[in-house]
């Protein structure tokens, strides 16, 4: 297998305003779901909007601007567009950013398990029973 290709050391004002607006366009909770419950295979708007809980014009505009990124692509069937994943990379982002949350929260746990241990009163002895 190849390895993906590596940015240049500086990266050029047009490649990071390109980055930037990826970003932006994955900055949007519903983008996300959408973009989860496609991974799953194609989908109408109205599937989507079941599966997300969006209103119809909510979810046609997130699924445009995901569209216009080429994220997504449509197709249509019939009366219903479907949209697809047209970009898989996206999922590799998701599991990086998913990946670096879980060492984040791995390491807070354990920050807060030594702090919360730290803190903890000594423990009380119980007195031993007196002999009769």
């Amino acid at each position: 297998m190849d390895a993906p290709p590596t940015a240049p050391q500086q990266l050029p004002d047009d490649l990071i305003d390109m980055v930037a607006r990826r970003f932006r366009v994955l900055s949007e909770p519903m983008r996300i779901k959408l973009l989860d419950h496609l991974r799953g295979g194609p989908a109408s708007v109205g599937e989507l909007r079941a599966a997300t809980a969006s209103s119809q014009q909510n979810g046609s505009k997130h699924l445009g601007v995901l569209h216009d990124a080429g994220l997504v692509r449509r197709r249509k069937e019939g009366t219903f567009v479907r949209y697809e994943i047209a970009d898989e990379s996206v999922f590799d982002l998701c599991e990086q950013v998913c990946g670096g949350l879980r060492r984040q929260h791995d390491e807070l746990a354990g920050v807060l398990a030594s702090a919360m241990q730290r803190a903890r009163p000594p423990t009380m002895r119980p007195r031993p029973k007196e002999r009769r």
